[in-house]
């Protein structure tokens, strides 16, 4: 978990994003050619995703089966948590081990917006949230975020730049809600107390800080009225409360992934994007650990990748997104327990250098088939 404003800043900003992305039609061969690559054995790779539930997550789910030769083992919960109860049957369903964990987000072309899928299976075809599970859960803390924006006010008397803030938002010890980071917005005394130059019927008046000006270098300050000040409210200036369930792998899981870097998803240009991204940079973190504690991972082969699934909205014409992978880390270790993580920069030249081409994908057509037309078994019923 993120730790610090400027820590969360610069793990949030090394995460890269176009420049690394492919589809997935080339990710997944690249992904098998690189097992190969480490000495994984055809037809002994058992593959494992980690994916929202999603419909949309369907079509890279036939394309590991596809280029893998099995349909891969579910390790993944909504919103892309990552099952980590589920290591030690994934372990004894086969010889070497894959694990893709990612969390996903929609697109759509069309607006060139984040964060919405087409649902071809709807009455009309509609646009929705996706991935539904991060957008709700961010949903409040954008609300939060929205009234903060609209409540807090810019002006100058003529001498000093002042900020008139709602008293709401000056309780600082709420349970829940946005909470301003007051010595960075206004001046204190001495001692740390915020002390308003005007107390007004709903909010109060204050000098503001050498911080905010900072943040406000170009603005024009305005003694003819008050300016909420909208997306001048850095991320820096603010952080939230809130009491949600600190179970792992619960339902409410996603939440504490996100609290501390929350202000950077909500004042992002895309926030269900940045929240998905942060998601699959904290699950990775958290999944490696208990993946190396893991005794029934011991003495195997196993690649454990992470990264960000986008959902193209289908086309006309189309019944599956156009899915790209935008990889952030991988984790390798070898039968004698030797280890490596690659990073990003790493992991996409190791895939990147693979071929796309492989001999040994199944024609999943000609595999339905078979299947259908085998003498039947009857079972002893």
């Amino acid at each position: 978990m993120y730790r610090t404003s400027g820590s969360i800043s610069s793990v949030l900003g090394a995460f890269h994003m176009a420049e690394v992305s492919m589809r997935y039609s080339l990710f997944v061969p690249r992904l098998y050619n690189l097992a190969l690559s480490l000495g994984f054995e055809k037809g002994k790779i058992m593959p494992s995703r980690a994916f929202c539930s999603d419909e949309s997550q369907g079509y890279p789910i036939i394309l590991i089966a596809k280029h893998f030769g099995t349909f891969p083992f579910n390790h993944g919960r909504v919103g892309g948590i990552v099952a980590t109860d589920r290591h030690g049957p994934h372990a004894h369903h086969g010889k070497d081990l894959i694990i893709v964990q990612a969390s996903h987000v929609g697109y759509d072309p069309q607006t060139g917006s984040f964060g919405i899928y087409r649902r071809l299976q709807t009455e009309h075809q509609e646009d929705s949230t996706s991935c539904g599970k991060i957008c709700g859960a961010i949903d409040w803390y954008l609300h939060e975020y929205e009234f903060a924006k609209q409540n807090i006010f810019l002006t100058t008397d003529g001498k000093d730049h002042l900020v008139i803030i709602d008293n709401q938002l000056l309780h600082t010890e709420r349970d829940e809600g946005l909470l301003l980071k007051l010595e960075r917005l206004i001046n204190l005394d001495d001692h740390g107390t915020p002390m308003p130059k005007q107390c007004l019927s709903t909010s109060k008046v204050f000098k503001a800080s050498s911080v905010l000006e900072s943040y406000l270098d170009n603005y024009e300050w305005k003694a003819e009225y008050k300016d909420p000040i909208g997306e001048h409210l850095h991320p820096d200036l603010f952080f939230y409360r809130r009491d949600v369930s600190q179970h792992a792998e619960g339902g409410d899981h996603l939440e504490p992934n996100l609290l501390e870097v929350m202000p950077y998803v909500v004042t992002s240009k895309w926030p269900a994007l940045t929240a998905a991204q942060a998601n699959t940079q904290v699950e990775f973190d958290r999944a490696y650990r208990t993946i190396i504690k893991e005794p029934a991972y011991q003495g195997k082969k196993l690649l454990f990748i992470a990264g960000l699934n986008v959902d193209i909205s289908p086309q006309p014409g189309q019944f599956f997104p156009l899915t790209k992978f935008i990889p952030w880390a991988a984790y390798y270790q070898d039968e004698q327990g030797k280890q490596q993580t690659w990073e990003q920069t790493d992991l996409f030249e190791q895939l990147i250098a693979q071929s796309t081409e492989n001999s040994d994908q199944i024609d999943m057509e000609t595999a339905i088939e078979i299947m259908g037309n085998v003498d039947e078994i009857k079972l002893p019923f």
